[in-house]
């Protein structure tokens, strides 16, 4: 018997190319969009935007793959994840983002880094600090002036 799931996931929300939706959509599981979406998305799991697919509005997920346009406020609490030929206008906040040469980003990004440390963080064990090494002065000797020495 075959497996027709998308990503191992048996609870996908299609929304079919030259489907117009306006409204929300609230569902535990995976979101396709391949047609367009004026509205909310909220889910615990993926959202995905196919090429053809427009989202505005907010969306809010685990995690954002999108080949598409998003002109939206975009939260992923895992990641969001931009292919080559999306374009996405708006405000990101997510731990991690990807983006792939060619996928456009115009917006704010909150990556949650509210600080840093001055202090540089410990090398580990096997890797050594370059810079911490002295380097010896190199005498040349210069064979135009009968071996006077530069420094």
């Amino acid at each position: 018997m075959r497996n027709n799931s998308f990503a191992g996931d048996d609870n996908i929300t299609l929304l079919a190319k030259g489907v117009v939706l306006k409204g929300e959509i609230h569902v535990e599981g995976t979101v396709r969009i391949d047609g367009r979406l004026d509205g909310e998305i909220q889910t615990k799991g993926q959202v995905i935007i196919g090429e053809d697919g427009l989202v505005q509005g907010s969306i809010t997920a685990g995690t954002i793959v999108s080949s598409g346009r998003i002109k939206a406020k975009v939260t992923a609490s895992e990641r969001v994840q931009l292919l080559k030929t999306a374009t996405l206008i708006g405000e990101v906040l997510t731990p991690v983002l990807i983006m792939e040469e060619g996928a456009k980003l115009q917006g704010e990004t909150d990556m949650g880094v509210t600080a840093w440390s001055d202090e540089l963080p410990k090398l580990p064990g096997s890797v050594h600090d370059l810079s911490a090494h002295r380097v010896k002065q190199v005498v040349v000797l210069d064979k135009e002036s009968g071996g006077d020495a530069h420094r």
